[in-house]
């Protein structure tokens, strides 16, 4: 295989590494947004009940409220008992505190019941704030995952950087402008093997004559498809095995 060829190809895997981590990096926000997303639908679903607590929680108090008040008018009725002068007045009496006594009881039960679903909503809450924690725990431990991932990354992309510059600078400048030229056209992939007269860039059929000329010329082909830089490995292999034959010759 040409060196020049040969430089293209190295160029090609270090770029591709390149992306593939850039991509990475790219893909930690969402990963982190994916995860935020039940721990954004718990911590609604939980203000949903605490504010249904609340709500119950006021009504209850309004509820207490107007039990006290029955309480003072029953008490102000009892107090007033002895001043009725006839049996028809002390029994009018006692059937207007037995109505108020039956409110009473009837405000008791709606406290009672309100009661009931404040203790069955307060185990939701703790249920629901023990569900919160674990999932703010997981997005930390993910959060830090993804902060050592992205710092490794950064810095093998740093390393890839240098090695990428000292490649190119063997690359001459007219070769390396198409190269680049390619690779802004075609998604990042300037050079592909070229495999059973077929590209594994576009997969579009190659002339036979310009894939036996991959073989066996030192001349840098492109694809006339996608114009992607084509090469063989079994050809790199094949002259190393025919140079191999002639020296044990």
């Amino acid at each position: 295989m040409k060196e020049e060829l040969k430089l293209l190809v190295a160029l090609q895997e270090i770029d591709s590494i390149i992306l593939r981590k850039r991509l990475e990096l790219k893909k930690a926000p969402e990963e982190i947004k994916r995860y935020q997303g039940p721990l954004s639908e718990s911590e609604k679903a939980y203000r949903r009940e605490k504010e249904k607590c609340e709500a119950i929680e006021k009504k209850k108090k309004q509820k207490e409220l107007e039990v006290r008040e029955v309480d003072d008018r029953i008490e102000k009725l009892k107090s007033r008992v002895s001043d009725i002068k006839t049996n028809k007045e002390y029994q009018a009496r006692l059937k207007e505190i037995e109505a108020i006594e039956r409110e009473r009881s009837r405000l008791e039960d709606e406290i009672l019941y309100m009661m009931e679903e404040l203790d069955e909503l307060s185990g939701g809450l703790k249920e629901a704030e023990s569900r919160i924690g674990d999932e703010k725990k997981r997005l930390q431990s993910l959060q830090k995952e993804l902060d050592d991932k992205r710092d490794l990354i950064e810095k093998e992309l740093a390393e890839l950087k240098e090695q990428r510059e000292a490649l190119a600078r063997k690359i001459p400048a007219a070769l390396y402008n198409r190269y680049m030229d390619v690779f802004q056209k075609s998604s990042g992939l300037s050079v592909v093997e070229a495999v059973d007269e077929r590209c594994l860039g576009c997969y579009m059929s190659i002339p036979p004559q310009i894939y036996v000329e991959i073989k066996t010329s030192d001349e840098i082909m492109q694809c006339p498809q996608c114009g992607r830089f084509l090469y063989r490995k079994e050809a790199a292999a094949g002259k190393s095995e025919d140079s191999g034959s002639k020296n044990s010759g």
